[in-house]
């Protein structure tokens, strides 16, 4: 069956680090060693006692680690989501 998405309203925001956009952070080794995940533009912090950790939201699918440039969506009911600059306004329309 072919079907179209329903429309509904998301707030959409450009990832900021230092803003509490993120749920948490995960060591950057841990990602890299336990994740199978393209990490070549992930986001990098070094922390004040030089441990490297990536920022990343949580939904249902699990940890959502954030890349540079991604965009933070949460919809109406409080999930969120990343989606990239090449894609975000494709998906999202500014509400005037």
């Amino acid at each position: 069956m072919k079907c179209s998405r329903v429309p509904f309203n998301a707030d959409v925001y450009l990832y900021e680090q230092g803003k509490g956009m993120e749920d948490g952070f995960e060591l950057w080794h841990d990602v890299v060693t336990k994740g199978w995940i393209v990490t070549d533009s992930l986001v990098r912090i070094e922390r004040p006692d030089g441990s490297v950790v990536c920022p990343f939201i949580l939904n249902r699918r699990g940890r959502i680690f954030i890349g540079e440039g991604d965009y933070i969506i949460e919809d109406d009911d409080g999930t969120k989501h990343v989606c990239g600059a090449d894609k975000v306004w494709n998906r999202y329309k500014p509400i005037e």
